[in-house]
């Protein structure tokens, strides 16, 4: 089973949580005077990398506040969580 280190709970089953999404998106700086094609890339165009990825979560099932996540995709592995408004942890040798 999948242990997610939520920042305010701690170690919970994968269950209890959902993904929302790539971290750190920046909304425009000035929405009503945003052009088209910069609010097509702020709602529709993530990065989709292959290794390590800042993800948004969602304990949704315990404390139901939103984290980030530091995961690499090809292993699934939890490198750490951090408060949203936090800096990222520092990364041990991986």
């Amino acid at each position: 089973m999948l242990l997610i280190d939520c920042p305010y709970c701690g170690e919970r089953p994968e269950p209890e949580f959902a993904y929302g999404g790539q971290a750190h998106v920046a909304r425009p700086a000035r929405p009503a005077e945003a052009s088209d094609e910069a609010w097509a890339d702020y709602l529709y165009f993530r990065r989709n990398t292959r290794g390590l990825h800042a993800e948004r979560w969602r304990h949704i099932r315990g404390c139901g506040r939103f984290f980030n996540a530091l995961r690499d995709t090809r292993t699934d592995h939890f490198l750490g969580t951090y408060k949203i408004g936090a800096p990222p942890p520092p990364l041990a040798d991986t």
